[in-house]
């Protein structure tokens, strides 16, 4: 199995429907070897105790250069050889240096169909309050590879969900998660997962 390290940064209910299909059995070429808290207080990390696996935090220090947070994460990946990096939830933006050394082995999930209310600046209800306003009828989520640019690298999935007449931010997040994004992301860590597994790259040992 491929070892996949979670990042997150609140309550981690996209970690939650991962591990749920890892222990489901439908995520059989990824093991959830770690968890990685961008803050002490995520409660997420709990739910990666409950769930018997690792967890950590690496928290960007005020102050600190970018690329010198890069390199503290990259050391963590590297000492628990993971492979496959998920962003669930994670609120601190990516250095370009953990970007180059994990290329097309990190994944995110958004909660929008990507081109629409994305980019810097959406993130959570945000999100949805943008979708909303603009009276679109149909939104949804979307997971992609993570490049230098905010939500700007290659789709793997996205699943549509339609708006209701009565929906407030609140209401609309909450239904994109359930119908989108807990059922979109565990796929596309399978799928990723055992991609790289089968190619000539991923079945050498990992060398970062």
């Amino acid at each position: 199995m491929l070892r996949t390290a979670v990042l997150v940064s609140g309550g981690g209910t996209n970690l939650q429907a991962i591990l749920d299909a890892k222990a489901a059995g439908r995520i059989p070429d990824a093991e959830i070897a770690l968890v990685i808290a961008s803050n002490p207080g995520a409660y997420a990390l709990e739910r990666a105790k409950q769930a018997g696996v690792p967890g950590v935090v690496v928290q960007k220090a005020k102050g600190e250069a970018i690329e010198a947070y890069g390199e503290r994460l990259l050391a963590v990946l590297r000492e628990n050889r993971i492979g496959l990096c998920v962003l669930a939830g994670f609120l601190t933006i990516l250095p370009e240096n953990v970007i180059r050394a994990y290329d097309h082995r990190i994944l995110n999930i958004h909660p929008s169909l990507i081109p629409s209310f994305c980019g810097k600046g959406f993130y959570g209800l945000k999100v949805h309050e943008a979708a909303l306003s603009y009276g679109v009828k149909v939104t949804g989520a979307t997971v992609h590879f993570v490049n230098e640019i905010p939500d700007g690298g290659e789709i793997i999935a996205q699943k549509a969900v339609y708006i209701r007449p009565d929906d407030t931010p609140e209401t609309l997040q909450r239904r994109v998660m359930e119908e989108a994004e807990w059922v979109l992301l565990p796929a596309a860590v399978e799928d990723v997962a055992k991609e790289i597994r089968n190619s000539e790259f991923g079945m050498r040992n990992l060398e970062l």
